[in-house]
């Protein structure tokens, strides 16, 4: 069968350059025709834009603005090596549409020709963000009688806002199979009326620890470390990091930009050196979803951390989905009194192993429509 799937593409980030290719990867296993759909709207596509000015007091006049540029240009230039980072490795591994599309309007106007169309994972339905409230990311552009089905499509917060209800009920009603990759998200759909949608799991599950293998990089750190990734420049992240360092002589490296205490910093380099990371971490610390998924496929010893914006609930219906909610760091006293390698994989494998299960029967039974 022929699939276009479309998510948040090129938007740098490991874990959803990361997933992308697990969707795909498994559907092309599956022996499916699969791409992603070459899909770069605006709110999506200023990354390392090497003029933006972001801060509205610099837009003023021209003299502010080249005085901003100045300051910025330097360190931007040097970010663009991260960015061919990136891009090696969607270039490598996920295959995509080699027409561009700009809006809603734009897929409506020319469709991808497919048979059946997958819209998720990651939050693309998060509407704390521009991308929850884009028709696209529901698939608004596909005809009604072609196959369309959502897997794994994050709200990623607990609650809708009243203003945006109407659209979304609207929109996921046209799905022909919808899944969600929260229990939150069932909650949110059941709040609107919409009773016939399974909770999955984030696309990165469907591989087996295998099918990683090939995608990481050579790199090798001298001496075990803690592995650091951190958005929110967390001070009890810092603590934790800096605790398990002193107690066990550990590096600590990251892929963050902001982390100034690392002894090494790889922000510059692409998914195939943050995969190899986490596979050969003594420990994993982060705030990130797709850090706490590598960590739990790779079996390693790791917590969590809540981030400060209202994305948070991917994090704990995960622990909780697999019997690990201990694992979430809430408070000072929690870090001080965490012990290492406290993990029981066997039960955690099997509760994953169920999931698993659960999920690929989904996609499963959602392309089956199509016959």
């Amino acid at each position: 069968m022929k699939i276009k799937t479309i998510t948040c593409h090129e938007v740098y980030n490991h874990g959803a350059s990361l997933q992308e290719y697990a969707l795909l990867k498994y559907l092309q296993n599956s022996g499916h025709d699969a791409e992603t759909i070459h899909y770069k709207p605006h709110y999506l596509s200023n990354h390392f834009n090497l003029f933006r000015v972001s801060n509205g007091f610099y837009k003023k006049n021209i003299v502010l603005k080249f005085i901003y540029l100045t300051i910025k240009l330097p360190t931007r230039l040097k970010s663009l090596k991260r960015k061919k980072s990136f891009d090696n490795f969607s270039k490598l591994y996920i295959k995509s549409t080699s027409k561009l599309y700009k809006t809603n309007a734009d897929l409506k106007t020319n469709i991808p020709e497919a048979d059946a169309y997958i819209c998720g994972s990651d939050q693309i339905w998060n509407s704390f963000f521009d991308n929850g409230k884009d028709p696209a990311f529901y698939l608004d552009f596909v005809p009604n009688n072609k196959l369309k089905i959502s897997y794994a499509a994050s709200f990623a917060i607990d609650e809708l806002e009243e203003s945006i209800k109407h659209f979304v009920k609207e929109k996921i009603s046209r799905l022909n199979a919808i899944s969600v990759r929260e229990s939150s998200g069932i909650n949110i759909l059941n709040n609107l009326g919409i009773q016939n949608c399974t909770q999955v799991l984030d696309p990165v599950f469907l591989l087996d620890k295998e099918n990683w293998l090939p995608l990481m990089s050579n790199n090798k750190e001298p001496k075990p470390y803690v592995f650091v990734y951190d958005f929110d420049s967390n001070p009890l992240i810092k603590q934790m990091a800096l605790k398990l360092k002193k107690e066990h002589n550990w590096n600590i490296v990251t892929v963050n930009e902001n982390i100034n205490y690392a002894n090494k910093n790889y922000f510059l380099k692409g998914p195939d050196i943050f995969l190899s990371l986490v596979y050969n971490a003594s420990f994993v610390i982060s705030n990130s979803f797709h850090a706490v998924a590598f960590s739990i496929i790779f079996q390693k010893d790791f917590v969590v951390f809540n981030r400060l914006y209202k994305i948070n609930t991917r994090m704990r219906d995960m622990l909780d989905s697999i019997g690990l909610r201990q694992l979430l760091m809430l408070d000072e006293n929690m870090v001080n009194k965490h012990k290492i390698n406290n993990i029981n994989y066997k039960i955690t494998q099997t509760h994953l192993d169920n999931l698993k299960q659960t999920s690929k029967q989904f996609l499963e039974n959602a392309l089956k429509k199509h016959d």
